[in-house]
């Protein structure tokens, strides 16, 4: 008989579920001598397990590269939470552009690759992202992501629920909507146009919704402002999450937006490709706890 790691975890150490889960994800529980990170894993009834509370998450796994495709132009990678794309005026050493070069450097045999970038997610933001590996693929992909002609496709989990299924968000943004922060514009003409589409998967109780989202422009923060914009804000938004509201009901340390896909045709082969990155195991962990907690409800597409 099989149970979840957490599960397991939790019952053995006399730990809550999320405490489980959290040991699990910092690298502390072994699994028959064998460190596990996914609190999802199904063990073996009789498995030993042990615990190392003190064991600091190892560094190694945090400077990988997940590569989801790759051709003599292109890497879509799979970004964890918390990598930075590019390094900011403090000059971040572990970058995702400086993750990409080692791995090219030490592919190629080459002291400075060639690394580009096309288009950025937020820090806390996990999920696929594309960059170029070849001069001649730099223009090409920025043409595509300016022209909006590639599928941008993310899952996030949001407060509430949605009073239909599907549908299309058009609010201008603005660089500073009065409190420092980027927001929607509040005047006709005023600020530039975009556009999200959105399809709720599945609701958990009244206190969240699973929302699948497509982006048919691609400005600064357009998920995550179009969503508090129209009372269902990202789970987890430091930002333009909750301010002055009641807290949410479960505390998640990151916003909960995943780039779940891309699609294209690439510019120089002709070749269809879409790529998907799975949800991260701190996301499917949340989305877990909402469903014990508040059950769910599965919405039918409008397709």
């Amino acid at each position: 008989m099989k149970n979840r790691l957490d599960k397991l975890v939790a019952e053995q150490f006399k730990l809550s579920r999320r405490g489980a889960r959290e040991a699990i994800l910092r690298g502390q529980i072994d699994v028959a001598g064998e460190r596990r990170l996914d609190p999802a894993d199904e063990i073996e009834a009789g498995e030993e397990l042990s615990y190392h509370p003190n064991r600091p998450r190892p560094e190694v796994a945090a400077r990988n590269l997940r590569v989801l495709y790759e051709d003599r132009d292109i890497l879509i990678i799979d970004k964890p939470t918390g990598l930075l794309c590019q390094p900011t005026q403090a000059r971040e050493r572990d970058t995702l552009l400086e993750r990409a070069g080692r791995y090219l450097a030490k592919k190629r045999g080459v002291d400075r690759p060639y690394v580009g970038v096309v288009h950025r997610i937020d820090q806390q933001t996990s999920g696929v992202i594309l960059v170029v590996i070849s001069p001649r693929a730099l223009r090409p992909f920025q043409n595509l992501f300016r022209t909006h002609t590639i599928e941008r496709s993310y899952l996030a989990v949001v407060e509430g629920v949605f009073l239909t299924p599907s549908g299309r968000i058009d609010l201008a943004l603005v660089g500073d909507a009065g409190d420092g922060r980027r927001g929607t514009a509040r005047e006709p003409g005023e600020g530039t146009p975009a556009t999200t589409h959105f399809q709720v998967v599945e609701s958990y109780g009244r206190a969240a919704s699973l929302v699948a989202l497509r982006l048919e422009t691609g400005r600064t923060h357009q998920i995550r402002i179009h969503l508090a914009a129209i009372g269902h804000p990202v789970v987890g938004d430091a930002v333009y999450g909750r301010r002055g509201r009641a807290v949410f009901p479960i505390r998640f340390p990151r916003q909960a937006l995943h780039a779940e896909a891309l699609g294209f045709i690439h510019p120089l082969s002709g070749q269809p490709i879409r790529v998907e990155s799975p949800l991260p195991a701190d996301y499917v962990a949340l989305i877990d706890e909402l469903k014990h907690k508040f059950g769910v409800t599965r919405v039918a597409s409008a397709d």
